[in-house]
């Protein structure tokens, strides 16, 4: 049963049951699908190809999302984390004849039910796979993200993978806390709380302490918990830890969590203890958006801190010769602009897959490092392990063709007299090999433009940055 089908379904049996809410308004199941039929009409009507949507986390996202699917026009969701430079080039390349969004210059008002929509004529539209869906962006490390064409059925086929496999989760309420522009949340906070029969709260970014692409308000995040009460949340790791040290104050706030998944980024197995010590029940879990996002997750009864999950139940993943995760069975139709079709994805992580089934993520091909003493390590397992010290807000560890290693930290406010002692405890934890020798403060921040808008470090331009300071230290001139 597709998610259209469980809706109708669920409006025909249980009509008032709560489908989507937010803080000013509620829809039921039976609401639901006649606004979503009455704007798909619409969107017929308007002869709308191909549909940018760049409006804020709610439930017209939701309603135009899901219209735009239930019709057959292209969705493109346009991240507000973009600059507006990296949204104009989207817009300009997607191919979009309509926004629901902001005015734009060159673009004609016009009206979608109660929203604003711009008209323009694209100029060049660029080639798309048959049955291409939605187009979502990656975040990725250049300036122009590329674009990821998903067809229905595949993402129908990870949201039932996902349902099955966190099903004894029995969640029914989700609140969305990235925004929904991200793959990961659009289809774990829209429609496999629809396809469950379940009810998903969509408040706005800022109503859940969310501003820009890494600007995180802990007191607005505390205060949506205890007014919402959600059963699931999906996160990243470092909403992870704030979470984490939020429950460590006041444990009440993990009081109505069930299942709260976390990925985008390898996660320490102790910051996983350390969060299930607070309550939270938390299962780490991996993917990416050229396969529908999710790939592999833990649950409730299938769980292993420290790997990534099961592989799920639509994915068949395999391990090359040089380590690298290979995934079939849960392919995209291809890039925007090309023909070239991917029935395999070659994800560029390294990994394994151990005796259980679970897979375990190590790294980034690319970001493999060879030390001076020519031993091979991934700088992400050790950025992870720093993750369950509370001084170090984020690290960024150079070793490659260097005689000892040295870490680039960002320290969180009023810890920082604690950052020597955090770096030499972890320093016991890791071979000799992997030991940080030298580091320094720095701002890692997506506005210094050494992060990207989805917290991944632009290691490269990093070491640019700094290459002088790091020479330094192995020079015997330390600042």
């Amino acid at each position: 049963m597709n998610l259209f089908e469980q809706i109708s379904r669920i409006a025909a049996e249980d009509p008032n049951r709560p489908a989507l809410y937010d803080s000013h308004r509620t829809l039921t199941y039976a609401a639901l699908e006649h606004e979503i039929r009455q704007l798909s009409d619409q969107l017929k009507d308007l002869k709308i190809s191909r549909l940018a949507l760049q409006i804020d986390n709610g439930i017209d996202w939701a309603l135009v999302d899901l219209a735009c699917m239930f019709s057959g026009v292209v969705v493109i969701p346009v991240p507000l984390f973009f600059s507006e430079e990296q949204q104009n080039w989207l817009l300009e390349t997607s191919g979009a004849d309509a926004l629901v969004g902001p005015s734009k210059a060159g673009w004609l008002s016009s009206q979608l039910a109660s929203l604003p929509l711009q008209r323009c004529q694209p100029a060049d539209v660029l080639f798309i796979p048959e049955d291409t869906a939605k187009i979502t962006y990656t975040s990725g490390t250049t300036g122009h993200p590329k674009g990821v064409c998903l067809s229905f059925s595949h993402l129908m086929n990870v949201c039932q993978s996902i349902t099955e496999r966190i099903s004894s989760a029995e969640i029914r309420q989700h609140l969305t806390l990235l925004p929904l522009s991200t793959l990961l949340e659009n289809i774990t906070g829209l429609y496999v709380p629809l396809l469950t029969g379940a009810s998903s709260c969509i408040p706005s970014l800022s109503e859940v302490g969310l501003t820009g692409s890494s600007q995180f308000s802990p007191p607005v995040f505390a205060q949506a918990l205890k007014t919402w009460q959600p059963h699931s949340l999906v996160l990243v790791p470092e909403l992870l830890r704030m979470l984490v040290a939020m429950c460590s104050a006041d444990n009440s706030l993990a009081s109505s969590l069930r299942f709260v998944a976390v990925g985008g980024g390898k996660v320490a197995a102790d910051l996983i203890h350390t969060a299930r010590q607070s309550g939270l029940p938390v299962y780490e879990g991996y993917g990416l958006s050229e396969c529908g996002s999710v790939v592999a997750l833990n649950s409730p009864d299938h769980d292993l801190p420290g790997a990534v999950g099961l592989p799920l139940r639509h994915c068949n993943v395999v391990i090359s010769e040089d380590g690298e995760v290979l995934v079939n069975g849960a392919s995209m139709l291809g890039y925007l602009g090309e023909s070239s079709s991917h029935e395999q994805i070659a994800t560029g992580d390294l990994g394994h897959i151990d005796e259980q089934g679970f897979l375990h993520i190590t790294g980034r091909k690319k970001n493999v490092q060879i030390t001076a003493f020519g031993r091979n390590f991934s700088p992400e397992w050790i950025e992870a392990e720093a993750q369950i010290y509370p001084s170090i807000t984020r690290i960024v560890v150079f070793g490659d063709a260097l005689p000892a290693n040295i870490a680039i930290v960002q320290t969180t406010s009023g810890q920082e007299k604690q950052l020597s002692a955090h770096i030499a405890h972890l320093n016991t934890h890791l071979p000799d090999y992997a030991r940080i020798h030298h580091y320094f403060e720095a701002e890692l921040t997506a506005a210094s433009g050494l992060i990207t808008s989805n917290g991944r470090p632009k290691r490269q331009k990093i070491l640019d940055t700094y290459q002088t300071r790091i020479a330094q230290f192995f020079a015997g001139d330390r600042i």
